[in-house]
């Protein structure tokens, strides 16, 4: 089993960044496929990012070109790194962890973190 503590989010104006952490305990991330996940008010959650095992990502197309996902298996964390950032990108976001292979589908996701509050102001 994994724990999983988002941080990083914030409010910002359009067209600046952040830099979305996500901590994990209880087993090393390089066990799980890694995933990030928003959901804005009255919408489903939508997936955002990917870091598969072997290093591979994969991206939304709304955030292809904008967003960064990478991870630290030495310190155990996830990151997304958000350039560029939109106003529809407003939303709560959050870091989940898939005991198999990466998807898009947030039912396949096995472990959740709470989830950081991010906002963009145009």
């Amino acid at each position: 089993q994994v724990q999983l503590i988002e941080s990083g989010g914030g409010l910002v104006q359009a067209g600046g960044s952040l830099r979305l952490s996500c901590a994990a305990s209880g087993r090393t991330l390089s066990a799980y496929t890694m995933g990030w996940f928003r959901q804005a008010p009255g919408k489903e959650r939508e997936f955002v990012s990917a870091l598969s095992r072997t290093g591979v990502r994969t991206y939304s197309d709304s955030v292809k070109g904008r967003f960064t996902i990478s991870g630290d298996n030495a310190k155990n964390m996830l990151y997304l790194q958000m350039m560029n950032l939109k106003p529809e990108d407003t939303a709560i976001y959050y870091c989940a962890a898939n005991r198999g292979l990466p998807t898009m589908d947030p039912s396949r996701y096995d472990y959740w973190g709470r989830g950081t509050q991010v906002t963009v102001s145009s």
